[in-house]
């Protein structure tokens, strides 16, 4: 079985990264999609489309732009790994578990205990809590066993 999972969230670590080695080195069948991840990039999505006349417009036009990669994506995936820093507050990671609960789009979440509280309603819904890469990768081994 193939799978394509979508890794939202997070930019500042290499949680991407340890989830993709890991999946490959388990020889799992597996895409993975992601959203841009570089920050000056993402904020910049919607600038060719002209200067708007504050920065409440232009995060508008950039977030909108961005949600054309973003919602095709978790569209066409089979999963989506949700991963909540404890650096800064992730809001598009909140919108898109959100998103995904309203799709019925299996996701997991992937952070620390010590935020369980704030992200109750998240979690939830999600499919499955990890606190490690690790355990995501064990998740994705079960789920494509033959």
């Amino acid at each position: 079985m193939s799978f394509t999972v979508y890794l939202s969230g997070e930019i500042h670590t290499d949680w991407r990264e340890e989830i993709k080695l890991g999946a490959q080195e388990a020889g799992l069948d597996v895409v993975f999609t992601q959203p841009v991840t570089d920050h000056d990039a993402s904020d910049a999505a919607g600038d060719m489309l002209g200067v708007p006349g504050n920065g409440f417009w232009r995060d508008h036009q950039s977030s909108r732009v961005n949600a054309i990669r973003t919602r095709t994506l978790i569209g066409e995936s089979d999963l989506v790994i949700v991963r909540f820093g404890d650096k800064y507050k992730q809001w598009n990671a909140a919108f898109d578990a959100g998103y995904c609960a309203a799709l019925g789009k299996p996701y997991v979440t992937l952070h620390a205990e010590e935020i369980v509280h704030p992200l109750k309603e998240v979690d939830a819904d999600a499919q499955a809590w990890a606190t490690t890469t690790g355990q995501v990768v064990e998740i994705l081994r079960y789920v494509l066993r033959k």
